[in-house]
């Protein structure tokens, strides 16, 4: 079968750029403003110290008020709770229990809660993230019976280097 050809030569189409421009400077617009910024989930209040290191070797270490050591299992899950030499154990109310040791630590009688002290975390290396978070909601304070307010017990936590490891002699 033959096809026919009209003699004419098939003209060449070109598509027009300047209403694409137009659609991609549109759409770029649009993305802009409807943007929504999130704000960073939470709020610990870590401020690191700005030191040198010869400066840190120089001064005298500071005694923590307060040490919270998280032991783990083999398999990350959380073993025990010691805070100073009180063991803690590990049932559902562990960090219920570490709230009120911290508590009883903060308060001094016949004053209001001691916001001064410091609490540092020991951890395992292979201890589940989610334990150390708990550890430091529990440390930083509650909610009032009322549940609208958080009554702040400690502003100053810090974090020891993890206990183990890879590279931990065994």
């Amino acid at each position: 079968m033959k096809l026919r050809s009209s003699g004419r030569e098939a003209e060449k189409i070109e598509p027009q750029m300047a209403p694409m421009i137009d659609v991609v400077f549109q759409l770029l617009i649009f993305f802009m403003l409807t943007l929504n910024i999130v704000e960073p989930e939470g709020d610990f209040n870590v401020n690191m110290p700005i030191t040198d290191s010869k400066e840190a070797a120089e001064e005298p270490v500071l005694q923590t008020d307060i040490k919270v050591r998280l032991v783990a299992n083999e398999d990350g899950s959380l073993n025990t709770i010691r805070v100073g030499q009180n063991n803690l154990g590990n049932g559902p109310n562990v960090f219920a229990g570490l709230n009120n040791e911290i508590l009883l630590a903060i308060i001094k009688p016949g004053s209001a809660i001691s916001k001064d002290m410091e609490v540092e975390l020991e951890a395992d290396y292979n201890l589940h993230y989610e334990y150390t978070l708990k550890a430091v909601s529990a440390c930083t304070g509650r909610l009032d019976p009322s549940g609208k307010h958080i009554v702040r017990y400690i502003e100053k936590i810090k974090f020891a280097p993890p206990v183990g490891g890879p590279n931990a002699g065994g």
